[in-house]
């Protein structure tokens, strides 16, 4: 039996666990969230909506079922309310990195650095090893022309994490816009080889300096 078959029959088995247990105790946030989780696994995203929903109705402390809310938005291409669900994580775990990088994350993708930088440099912050917060916070700083900082913080996700691809395509930018092309080719190819897929247009404007 192939890998996938045999996950695939773990997450059954485990949602089918999961369903009893809610039958014994239909009022258990934890267990409503777990299930939540199997379900989005599983591409059931209706039904995850219901249990997260049911999960913070339990317990609405869970700041997991408000981030998880925000994934399934973010898949949907809902921002506002992907925004929405992670501040109300906040709301209730104020010290919770996750939500904060989520939020910074999201308002990249929106092309808002400014308002991007107060949630990432919080998510940072509380969660000096957030390794895909350090990177956005360097995405941030580059779009906002502080290049230095980008460097910077780049470099902290790579101490982290040396084969984190997306860290070392903001070095590649960040090092092409000062001019130091030695090092924006070295980053670029470190970034590629580890997967990333570079905008054909840096590889072109880069093609130059090899």
């Amino acid at each position: 039996m192939s890998k996938a078959r045999t996950k695939a029959r773990t997450t059954k088995e485990y949602i089918k666990e999961q369903v009893e247990t809610l039958a014994k105790s239909p009022e258990c946030g934890t267990t409503q969230y777990n299930l939540a989780i199997s379900l989005i696994k599983e591409g059931k995203l209706d039904e995850a909506i219901e249990g997260l929903t049911a999960a913070i109705e339990s317990c609405p402390t869970l700041g997991e079922a408000y981030v998880a809310l925000g994934g399934i938005s973010f898949h949907k291409g809902d921002l506002d309310a992907c925004i929405r669900f992670n501040e109300r994580a906040i709301k209730v775990r104020p010290k919770f990195a996750a939500a904060y990088g989520n939020v910074g994350f999201v308002y990249l993708q929106r092309g808002e650095p400014e308002a991007a930088l107060e949630f990432l440099e919080k998510a940072v912050s509380l969660n000096p090893k957030f390794i895909q917060a350090h990177s956005s916070l360097a995405s941030a700083y580059f779009m906002l022309g502080r290049l230095d900082e980008s460097i910077a913080t780049a470099k902290k996700a790579l101490e982290l994490e040396p084969t984190f691809a997306v860290a070392h395509n903001n070095l590649a930018l960040a090092y092409f816009e000062k001019g130091a092309y030695k090092e924006a080719v070295e980053h670029c190819d470190k970034a590629l080889a580890h997967g990333f897929d570079v905008a054909p247009e840096f590889l072109k404007e880069l093609k130059p300096y090899r």
